[in-house]
């Protein structure tokens, strides 16, 4: 297609990995990332060489706070679609740092948005999470339903971006889908996520935290799962709904070009279960430190991509046995252990 896309967060878990494919498809991609320290900046070096000199890659090492910045690199570069993965992520990690948030997930993505507006791009695609949900125990968990009780800042920050790209898709026209990601994993992951945390500690000898006594379940979902949702919804910019009513408004669709849709495995299972997973593929068992839910996290998450299967004929389809195995032979491979 040769087209030009700017992928925030070019060298994080999600960013990397769907940069390689638009690259492999051949087209044009601009990664932006600040290569901050919340976690080991070394994996995103690591990622970021992946794809780095490719032809057709280039890389700015700039934070999406940098308002001057930004609007330089897309005056620039004029990109026809823009996926935003760039964020400060965790939820706990935002109990005790919440103004982190304020200015990377609020401030920053207000400037992705501008940059869209004045740069006549024709697509912007973001992540969202299944964080949103926040108090909500309806499951599976719909985006047609309310999501207004967010039970940490990281999840506030999220049901922000929605409705800030639901304020430029109607006053602008600018075309923007929000995809609620559902705990995602695999090879190159984020090493403050479960899975990297635990298969280090079983490795090690260490005790894992379980939290909530490993009574709460999860919706997976695995990389490469996810990088193909991306795939298919970047391409189809978000349209109107036009049975969209405003006495029964729908919080999923807008009479503007607005989407928002949630992606993840739809089939939640229990932490134990995931955790006896990961001790069949390490051939260990661990050492567990029981403990009750954390604050901010919720107990359930569930995802319902109907929407998904319909509007773009896909769905998630890696087990998570599938998805454990391929991460514990890279997470060998990658620390020699």
């Amino acid at each position: 297609m040769n087209a030009t896309y700017f992928v925030t967060g070019s060298a994080g878990f999600i960013g990397s990995a769907l940069t390689l494919r638009l690259l492999d498809r051949g087209d044009t991609v601009i990664g932006i990332d600040n290569h901050n320290d919340y976690y080991d900046p070394s994996i995103k070096e690591a990622r970021l060489a992946r794809h780095a000199n490719h032809s057709n890659y280039t890389h700015l090492r700039i934070d999406l706070v940098d308002r001057s910045k930004i609007e330089a690199a897309f005056a620039k570069y004029k990109p026809k679609c823009v996926v935003n993965l760039a964020a400060q992520a965790g939820v706990r990690y935002s109990i005790e740092n919440p103004l982190a948030y304020i200015n990377s997930n609020i401030v920053g993505f207000a400037h992705i948005l501008e940059g869209c507006r004045h740069n006549d791009v024709k697509h912007l695609v973001y992540a969202s999470s299944s964080s949103v949900y926040g108090a909500n125990t309806a499951i599976p968990f719909s985006t047609h339903q309310n999501v207004d009780h967010p039970l940490s800042l990281y999840a506030a920050s999220k049901k922000s971006n929605e409705l800030m790209a639901h304020t430029y898709s109607h006053l602008y026209g600018l075309h923007t889908t929000g995809l609620r990601f559902f705990t995602v994993y695999g090879p190159w992951g984020r090493p403050d996520m479960a899975l990297f945390k635990f298969t280090k500690a079983i490795l090690a000898g260490e005790a894992i935290q379980v939290f909530n006594y490993g009574k709460h379940r999860r919706d997976f979902t695995y990389i490469d799962d996810i990088v193909e949702g991306l795939m298919r919804v970047i391409d189809q910019p978000a349209l109107t709904n036009p049975q969209w009513d405003s006495n029964f408004p729908d919080p999923g669709t807008s009479l503007a070009p607005w989407r928002v849709y949630n992606i993840g495995n739809s089939k939640p299972i229990q932490l134990m279960d995931y955790i006896d997973a990961i001790e069949k593929e390490l051939g260990k068992i661990a050492i567990k430190e029981m403990l009750p839910l954390q604050a901010g996290d919720v107990p359930d998450t569930y995802a319902k991509v109907d929407d998904l299967v319909k509007q773009f004929d896909y769905k998630p389809t890696t087990t998570v046995h599938d998805g454990i195995h391929c991460f514990v032979n890279w997470y060998r491979n990658y620390y020699k252990s």
